[in-house]
């Protein structure tokens, strides 16, 4: 899985929520949307992962679509955090801008999978 882009785009960008989390909870005593936006940041990758080992097309297919599911849900509580002044706008600027390539990507993949079910 070396060479795939979005399952190596999806574990970045956790890695980057869960730093996030840390930095919202020992910085900021952030407690409430922290831990939703690491259930969902994190999701995404979990799901791309689970997909590499589909057991069916439509397996596979379905795990893309909630994977993009999570990654609209981490939109959500993004822009919730910079509303709130929890992060600035250099931080949801580079968290929107990767997150948007992920989704894209996603798009696309859900796309093409469920043509090809």
């Amino acid at each position: 899985m070396k060479n795939n882009i979005i399952v190596n785009k999806t574990r970045c960008f956790s890695k980057r929520i869960v730093y996030l989390c840390k930095y919202l909870v020992n910085e900021k005593k952030e407690f409430i949307i922290s831990k939703q936006v690491v259930r969902c940041g994190t999701s995404i990758g979990a799901n791309v992962f689970e997909a590499q080992n589909g057991q069916t097309k439509s397996d596979f297919a379905s795990k893309m679509n909630i994977a993009l599911k999570e990654a609209t849900e981490t939109m959500y509580w993004l822009m919730l955090l910079h509303d709130t002044e929890y992060i600035n706008d250099i931080e949801y600027k580079s968290l929107n801008d990767d997150l948007n390539d992920i989704r894209n990507i996603l798009i696309s993949i859900c796309k093409t999978s469920y043509k090809n079910i």
